[in-house]
């Protein structure tokens, strides 16, 4: 094959490996961080919805320490983890845990944060009918925050693809392991300018998307 040929080839399954990676932490971030950030709000004495300070301050503290670890040394921390539930710590697959578990405690804020903006008349209009709890989460915060809550997770998104170019660094796979073992230490720079062209790419992609999606939610309420 051509250089040229070989280039698209690594690329190509690199932008695979790394589409794979970003839609299942999603996925599995948000399975972790919706219940997460719902708990946060609810519990926090100051929405007056199901108030419980202490574990409001148990799970604030929880997400906080978690969002203080910086990636490389969280997903180290997880090798175990990863090696248990999929048998290996290194490649794709085995990325994706650290990956949804790093994510998870920033979806809970943006949950938290997205819930907030709901109007509190809203709210309470819904107690005065005899909503439950759940009625209330479910019917009311949820579709009335759904245009921040697609903001929030497609910054998420974005900051996954940022994550997953990291743990190349550490036998990941994607584009960030294409950049730094052929990039980098092949002096490959064409490898690696197509490998950052490409994130930046996938940015853009998820960025115009998330933001049509929200504005047409807008639109249609």
């Amino acid at each position: 094959m051509t250089n040229w040929n070989v280039m698209f080839s690594l690329v190509s399954k690199a932008t695979g490996e790394t589409i794979l990676m970003v839609v299942f932490s999603t996925i599995f971030s948000v399975m972790l961080g919706l219940p997460l950030g719902v708990l946060l709000y609810s519990s926090d004495p100051m929405n007056e919805i199901k108030p419980h300070p202490v574990l409001n301050q148990i799970l604030s503290k929880m997400v906080n320490i978690l969002r203080s670890f910086p990636f490389i040394i969280l997903m180290i921390l997880l090798f175990p983890l990863s090696r248990l539930l999929l048998h290996t710590s290194i490649g794709t697959k085995a990325t994706i845990v650290p990956l949804s578990i790093a994510a998870a405690p920033f979806v809970a804020r943006v949950i938290e944060s997205a819930l907030k903006e709901v109007d509190r008349g809203v709210i309470q209009a819904s107690r005065a009918i005899g909503s439950t709890y759940w009625q209330i989460i479910v019917k009311v915060l949820l579709p009335e925050s759904l245009p921040s809550l697609v903001d929030g997770i497609t910054l998420t998104v974005i900051n996954l693809i940022g994550y997953s170019a990291m743990a190349g660094a550490i036998g990941g796979g994607g584009l960030g392991d294409l950049a730094i073992r052929y990039g980098y230490q092949r002096f490959r720079t064409d490898i690696m300018i197509a490998a950052v062209v490409v994130i930046l790419i996938l940015v853009e992609l998820i960025q115009s998307l998330g933001t049509k999606i929200s504005s047409e939610i807008q639109k249609n309420r």
